[in-house]
């Protein structure tokens, strides 16, 4: 009996009906490894942004909270780095829809929840290695952090940017293919900068920087070192479960839209 084989070599008697399918992760975490513009923005462009500014010789003599500015810098470019990933992977969507990529996976018993999954899994793993990097390069570069605060933070980086991952897979079926990697990559640096991510926003700059999800994500993730007021924290709170809400319903409308053709 002839096995019914997609496009990109996996076997569709190979997705088990309703489960999760191993040999699609497989699949997809070699596809995903084969890119290396994506490689190349998790693993070399955050680290590269951090030696340029993060290990400058004031940042390690000037005091944040119970670290240092590189750490804070160190924080900061793991998550951009995390969020990149995430995001982009989310994206990936509107890449595979336009190459019918999409239309080969509705031909096996692989559930669309299931595709969403996978692609929300490998984006987190690749998120976790660009944080990883960042933290070891701040370890090594003079970034001073309570003990606990370095679990603690990369943790909280890493989790926070999940919430990325929604924003991704949103734009994936709102934009299309054609544009959506330079969309993203300038939404961003923009949401970066006006979230106060690189470095910390005073003033009226400082209130407006705390609508963004960069504000509430990073706020969050430097809380184990301190330099946060109680009001700043709840604010954060707040601020990652709007996103959070928006960005799933966002997709998830988007998505049943898309599967419904």
């Amino acid at each position: 009996m002839s096995t019914l084989t997609l496009g990109n070599g996996l076997p569709a008697g190979g997705i088990r009906r309703g489960g999760f399918s191993w040999e699609f992760f497989a699949l997809e975490l070699r596809r995903m490894l084969r890119n290396r513009r994506t490689m190349m923005i998790a693993l070399i462009v955050p680290p590269l942004v951090f030696l340029s500014y993060g290990t400058q010789s004031g940042f390690r003599t000037q005091v944040y909270g119970s670290g240092n500015m590189t750490a804070y810098a160190m924080v900061s470019m793991a998550l951009y780095g995390a969020m990149l990933c995430t995001t982009s992977g989310g994206a990936t969507v509107a890449v595979e829809r336009a190459s019918g990529w999409s239309r080969q996976l509705r031909l096996t018993p692989l559930r669309p929840i299931l595709y969403i999954a996978t692609k929300i899994m490998l984006a987190m793993l690749l998120g976790f290695c660009s944080a990883a990097v960042v933290f070891i390069l701040g370890a090594v570069l003079g970034a001073h952090l309570p003990a606990v605060a370095w679990v603690s933070c990369f943790l909280i980086v890493w989790a926070g940017s999940l919430i990325f991952a929604a924003l991704g897979l949103f734009l994936g079926y709102l934009l299309p293919a054609s544009s959506i990697m330079q969309i993203l990559g300038l939404l961003l640096a923009i949401l970066g900068f006006a979230g106060g991510l690189f470095f910390p926003l005073h003033g009226w700059i400082g209130d407006v920087s705390r609508v963004f999800p960069t504000n509430g994500v990073a706020t969050l993730a430097r809380i184990p070192f301190g330099g946060s007021s109680g009001l700043a924290i709840a604010l954060a709170v707040l601020n990652v479960l709007f996103w959070a809400v928006a960005f799933t319903v966002g997709s998830t409308i988007l998505f049943r839209r898309d599967t419904a053709r």
